[in-house]
């Protein structure tokens, strides 16, 4: 293993996985150790590995912070040789691999780098020698027929990427970027090896075999009662995206010498415990979220009020997501008045309990959250299934609505929620979240509306 200064500049020539991956450590535990040695002489603040892939709060305040300008331009400044490094060992290493130069933008995807860094420091460097007849295990497992591998594939997918989701959510139960990234990259990457390896495939031919290795993964966790049906099915959009980047890799990597793939596949298997495990132990903070959703009524506040503090019950739902079972609000109850009181805002899967923490009526009313229910009953053949991340992960922290009097005699009702959730990537699942926040929002807002009209 040769190792050179000027490796860390040099954008020319190639890199053997041994010294890119031996550069990538030692440089990683650098700029980890120099942005913490910053955070902490200025600010105060402890930095975490998880603020790379996740932000979180502490990010966040750092950003809004006028006082802390110095410091950003710090991490800034301090960043650009790091990035420099990154991409020219990437580079010299995606050539020595006989990849695509251009497969340096995943350097720059968050957690999605981690994985690429991986495979990088995994994969040998290309060798344009003639293709022997496989001999060895994989050689004899794998059939030469398209059909005969794209199954095998599945299967030899199927079985680690299956026991990786069970260590993932049932042992750890971490519902994060290693279950939702890791995992589909993983399947993709082994997908399109596996059923390439005698002969080479189309691109559109190693996909589905990865599409047959998702479905299959997500049949099982059905049939095996791990999982239901709208789990599932919120997850595949961003499983099948995830799945196609790590298809695209193992389609390029596929001409790699076959009797080094197992070394290839086997080195990636042994890292995805180790990636659950790290991100469980630098699980980053929740970032506090807020879905605000408004509708106008033609009463006073006065009468909107009475409606807002507790309410009738609510007719059965229409919407189609209400049918999926997730939760959905049935009544509201109150015992007490004002700030103290308590609010029971009763869902199908029982009550989340509100205590009142501002009562001024009729403009604003105001509730903190002690206690509630399962946001969903899971759709599945089983009865009675209770998955981890229906304990915790999504969590309501308080809630309002706030009346503001509109010409005519009429009110605008806005109800917002203050909710938490520990499914990463928080981007994605946010859209989901909010999505469905907002269709529990309506469903209050407008029985209020028809309460209020309807009142003489």
């Amino acid at each position: 293993m040769k190792l050179r200064v000027s490796d860390l500049w040099r954008w020319d020539g190639t890199l053997d996985r041994g010294p890119y991956a031996l550069l990538g450590v030692v440089l990683t535990a650098l700029k980890y150790n120099l942005d913490r040695l910053l955070m902490l002489s200025t600010v105060g603040n402890p930095w975490k590995w998880s603020l790379y892939w996740t932000p979180g709060d502490t990010f966040n305040r750092l950003v809004n912070d006028p006082e802390a300008a110095a410091l950003k331009w710090l991490l800034f400044l301090t960043s650009l040789p790091f990035l420099w490094a990154g991409v020219v060992l990437t580079l010299r290493r995606l050539r020595s691999a006989g990849l695509p130069p251009w497969l340096v933008v995943l350097f720059c995807v968050p957690f999605l780098n981690l994985l690429f860094f991986v495979v990088l420091s995994i994969l040998p460097p290309r060798i344009d020698i003639p293709q022997r007849p496989g001999t060895g295990l994989l050689g004899r497992l794998i059939p030469r027929s398209y059909w005969g591998s794209a199954a095998m594939a599945v299967v030899l997918t199927i079985v680690p990427m299956s026991l990786a989701t069970i260590l993932a959510t049932e042992i750890v139960k971490s519902y994060g970027w290693t279950l939702f990234i890791g995992v589909p990259f993983m399947m993709g990457f082994y997908s399109a090896v596996l059923s390439s390896y005698h002969e080479p495939r189309s691109l559109s031919a190693c996909y589905g075999v990865t599409m047959g290795s998702l479905l299959l993964l997500g049949g099982l966790l059905l049939a095996l009662a791990f999982e239901g049906v709208m789990c599932i099915a919120m997850a595949a959009p961003l499983a099948m995206i995830v799945a196609y980047a790590g298809t695209f890799l193992g389609y390029m990597a596929q001409k790699i010498h076959r009797e080094r793939a197992r070394s290839t596949l086997l080195g990636l298997l042994i890292a995805l415990p180790f990636l659950i495990g790290a991100e469980q132990a630098t699980r980053p903070e929740a970032p506090l979220q807020a879905v605000r959703t408004s509708v106008e009524i033609n009463a006073p506040p006065d009468r909107v009020w009475r409606h807002v503090v507790s309410f009738t019950e609510i007719p059965p739902p229409t919407e189609m997501i209400f049918r999926t079972g997730l939760a959905y609000p049935l009544r509201a109850e109150i015992v007490g008045r004002g700030a103290g009181a308590v609010r029971h805002c009763v869902f199908t899967t029982g009550p989340f309990v509100e205590p009142i923490t501002t009562w001024d009526e009729p403009n604003l009313l105001a509730f903190g959250v002690t206690s509630q229910p399962a946001p969903m009953q899971e759709t599945t053949p089983w009865p009675g299934i209770h998955p981890p991340h229906l304990d915790g992960c999504f969590v309501s922290r308080r809630g309002q609505f706030l009346l503001e009097p509109l010409p005519g005699g009429r009110t605008r009702l806005e109800g917002t929620t203050w909710y938490t959730h520990d499914l990463f990537p928080t981007v994605y699942w946010g859209v989901w979240s909010d999505a469905i926040i907002h269709r529990i929002h309506g469903r209050v807002l407008r029985h209020v509306q028809r309460l209020a009209e309807e009142e003489r």
